[in-house]
């Protein structure tokens, strides 16, 4: 399998996603077909709108089946035991970087946990690209709209 068709996750998220899993295929598949069947219960399907919306709510159940087992399935753990090496950014490093002469942390994590907003960035996203690989003191270019930003690693955890 290649990186690219990878997904990395943390154990926190790969447990997340198989709990959902087993929710939607014990509870939601079962509720929603039940709902089908009493729907064709009514009669006429071609004006039944009930049996319409539970139909669609049920091929998006299964899209969403289907994408899980994907990402389940392609997906590697990554483990912070036995993470002695911190001497290069990868991805489930925390790291410390000074941008413009502010200092800001950042989580590498795999594309399915990326929060911005939390500053976890994804390592398939620019910045987190960017960083991969890098050592501590390091300065990273990351081009932006507005032009060139320069990171410098301060630390790796």
């Amino acid at each position: 399998m290649t990186d690219e068709q990878r997904t990395y996750l943390s154990q926190e998220k790969f447990d997340a996603l198989t709990k959902e899993l087993s929710k939607i295929k014990e509870e939601e598949i079962p509720k929603i077909a039940k709902r089908i069947d009493s729907a064709k219960q009514m009669g006429d399907l071609s004006e039944n709108a009930e049996y319409h919306a539970a139909r669609e709510e049920m091929a998006w159940i299964q899209s969403r089946v289907k994408e899980l087992n994907y990402i389940l399935s392609n997906s590697e753990i990554i483990s912070d035991a036995g993470k002695s090496n911190q001497d290069f950014v990868s991805i489930g490093s925390k790291i410390e970087v000074k941008i413009d002469g502010q200092t800001r942390e950042y989580t590498i994590v795999g594309v399915q946990e990326a929060d911005p907003l939390s500053r976890k960035i994804s390592n398939e996203s620019p910045l987190g690209r960017a960083f991969l690989g890098k050592s501590k003191g390091d300065q990273v270019e990351v081009k932006v709209p507005a032009g060139i930003q320069i990171y410098k690693i301060i630390s790796i955890n």
